[in-house]
């Protein structure tokens, strides 16, 4: 019980791919791990306004490409793309002098993205802003967007109380367990006065178009079949019905005058 596996990590190999996009061995891919993971704490605190979702990195012998998956890509091109230069310059320091390539991926519906989500929640506690209207607030707006269904846990000391608790809101349908619903995951923090508090965010979307085909067409073969096999006798019965000769006349009809 209370063994918990992330969403994203558990979708791995079914629609779901890795942020991290490489191959090393030995000592090398101790190398690499740290510089991911300065990479990603670089652009986490550098691009705290921009509505940074997801940062995923490839590499290839001696290139590296960063993939900035955000709402905002203005602020992070800058002015002539001057801030592209300045943080490609700052990740070839932290990946030792490799050729590196910036790409930045615009996200149409933020509202529906869960990292994205759970950071505006975050901020909303920061600003003090009751933690109920702001997972209302958020749940609501997903809905109106064309979720499937959203569900947010705020856990800490909601509310300045002495005593940390959990709670949680949810709206339509989010399984868990369901390999091929796209479920999108998110988690941030909120820094407030009382301590942090995490906040959670499960987002179905909807799925595309003719995803679950097979799985109808195999239900109503299902259903058919069961049919068939219950009331198999029915159609029997009307064909003995329509074969059957109809019975001759008592006394044939008198000739008429």
């Amino acid at each position: 019980m209370g063994q918990k596996v992330n969403p994203i990590a558990f979708r791995l190999a079914v629609n779901k791919d890795w942020r991290s996009k490489w191959y090393a061995s030995g000592k090398d891919y101790t190398t690499k791990l740290h510089e991911d993971l300065a990479i990603r704490a670089y652009f986490k605190k550098k691009l705290v306004n921009a509505g940074l979702a997801r940062v995923v990195i490839e590499r290839a012998w001696n290139s590296v490409r960063v993939t900035l998956h955000s709402s905002r890509p203005g602020l992070i091109i800058g002015r002539q793309g001057k801030e592209i230069e300045i943080m490609t310059n700052e990740v070839q320091k932290i990946c030792k002098d490799s050729q590196v390539k910036l790409d930045i991926l615009e996200i149409r519906k933020p509202e529906l993205d869960a990292q994205l989500v759970a950071e505006q929640i975050a901020i909303q506690l920061e600003r003090r802003i009751a933690f109920r209207r702001a997972m209302k607030r958020s749940i609501q707006t997903a809905m109106e967007f064309g979720a499937e269904g959203i569900r947010v846990r705020c856990g800490g000391r909601l509310g300045g109380a002495d005593i940390a608790r959990a709670e949680s809101y949810r709206e339509g349908k989010v399984p868990l367990q369901t390999l091929r619903v796209p479920l999108d995951y998110g988690f941030a923090e909120a820094r407030t006065v009382y301590g942090i508090i995490g906040v959670k965010c499960w987002i179905n979307k909807k799925p595309d178009d003719g995803s679950r085909g097979p799985e109808r067409e195999r239900r109503n073969d299902r259903g058919n079949r069961g049919d068939r096999r219950q009331g198999g006798g029915r159609p029997d019965n009307r064909n003995r019905n329509a074969e059957a000769p109809s019975a001759p006349a008592d006394k044939p009809a008198a000739p008429t005058a």
